[in-house]
């Protein structure tokens, strides 16, 4: 399922309207995995029309998470950047550190209501691994989180948390050892224990129905900042800038700003070393239609359709697809994808957490990273996605402090 090839040779057809965004989305997976996609989407539309389902959401949400996040107006980084004030919506604060566990406490109950037990999830950055374990804890679900081994590397931090919180940590070691093995991993496992299991995805990609899933759950993020912009800015802004690798907050923090003409959407990708085939993750920027987890999006692939290999200081952002709407919204035009460099995204990373004593994720970094390069005269809003207590060892390394942690 990981190449555009393959996949188009050994796939059910797509769904014609729903689970589409134009020409993308859809369902490119084995037959085995079809009635398990079908159970979901009949469970998600189940759960959608049940009052109670929303009424415990909701509690969770405010009680468990934390919601609503503030918007903080971070003042002394915008007179670094110059221009018009910048604002951040602080997922950073929800609970677990990151938007993740948005995500995760939808489908968590939504599992719960569909009676699967035994829990599967993929990470790269170990946010999604960390909220996954944190939701199945308070549940009493099982939980076994599948993590490219270079990542576990890099994320030691977050594979500890996950084994505090009683998940199984699986090491892989196919591929890259990144995200999109680990989500290679997950599928087979979902394949061969399909009744039992239920896959948590932790982006808006895959096939249908997980993208609209991960949206639904999500979209809470625009939603308050849209109402919190009027109520605290007066107005809203002006520019609403998001870090884009699968692509979960920044779907979050744009969906209900997409028909607010006026407000432009930007999508910032991981430019990593270049903008060479393999050495970055800039999808939307430098990949091409094609098909990778089931889904028609835009993929970093080579010109026989072989999946790239990628490469961000972010693990968050190291992906080579991205999920099927925005591949949408790109070639409609409502969002512009940009990118950044590692090194743009580590100055961020300290300009942030020297002139306001907030220290962000490496995944974020990037969209700072391009506000300070694109000074705006009006409102700016930026999704902090998550905070940087994980980036601590890979900042030290790439920075040259590794021995400030001795």
């Amino acid at each position: 399922m990981t190449t555009a090839k393959a996949s188009q040779t050994t796939s059910a057809p797509a769904k014609p309207a729903r689970g589409r965004f134009g020409p993308y989305g859809g369902q490119y997976v084995p037959e085995t995995i079809m009635p398990a996609l079908e159970e979901l989407d009949l469970g998600f539309r189940a759960a959608l029309a049940d009052s109670a389902f929303h009424t415990e959401l909701q509690r969770l949400m405010k009680t468990y998470v934390g919601r609503p996040t503030p918007l903080y107006e971070a003042a002394r980084f915008a007179e670094q950047v110059g221009g018009g004030p910048v604002w951040l919506k602080r997922e950073d604060l929800a609970h677990t550190g990151a938007h993740k566990i948005n995500n995760a406490i939808g489908q968590g109950l939504l599992a719960q209501r569909m009676g699967k037990r035994r829990i599967i999830a993929e990470t790269g950055a170990g946010q999604h691994g960390v909220a996954t374990a944190t939701v199945c804890a308070m549940l009493g679900l099982q939980s076994i989180v599948y993590m490219g081994e270079e990542d576990m590397r890099r994320q030691a931090i977050n594979v500890y948390r996950m084994r505090l919180l009683g998940a199984e940590v699986r090491a892989v070691t196919a591929g890259t050892r990144t995200l999109k093995d680990a989500i290679s991993e997950a599928f087979r496992d979902w394949v061969t224990n399909i009744e039992s299991t239920y896959y948590l995805i932790g982006s808006v990609v895959g096939p249908y129905p997980y993208p609209e899933i991960g949206r639904t759950f999500q979209a809470v993020i625009s939603r308050e900042a849209r109402a919190q912009s009027l109520e605290v800015i007066g107005r809203l802004p002006d520019r609403v800038i998001a870090c884009v690798g699968g692509g979960s907050n920044a779907i979050g923090s744009f969906t209900c700003f997409v028909d607010d003409a006026a407000v432009e959407l930007i999508g910032v990708e991981a430019g990593g070393r270049g903008l060479g085939l393999g050495d970055n993750a800039a999808t939307l920027s430098t990949g091409r239609p094609g098909i990778l987890h089931g889904a028609h999006s835009y993929v970093l692939q080579d010109s026989a359709g072989q999946i790239a290999e990628t490469h961000s200081v972010s693990a968050g952002l190291d992906y080579p697809g991205v999920g099927p709407e925005h591949a949408y919204l790109k070639d409609r035009g409502r969002v512009r994808y940009v990118s950044v460099s590692d090194a743009e995204a580590l100055e961020a990373f300290f300009g942030l957490t020297r002139s306001e004593g907030i220290m962000p994720a490496l995944e974020p970094a990037h969209a700072l990273a391009w506000v300070r390069a694109n000074p705006h005269p009006g409102v700016t809003l930026v999704t902090l996605s998550g905070r940087g207590d994980k980036d601590i060892q890979t900042v030290a390394t790439a920075s040259g402090h590794e021995e400030y942690l001795a």
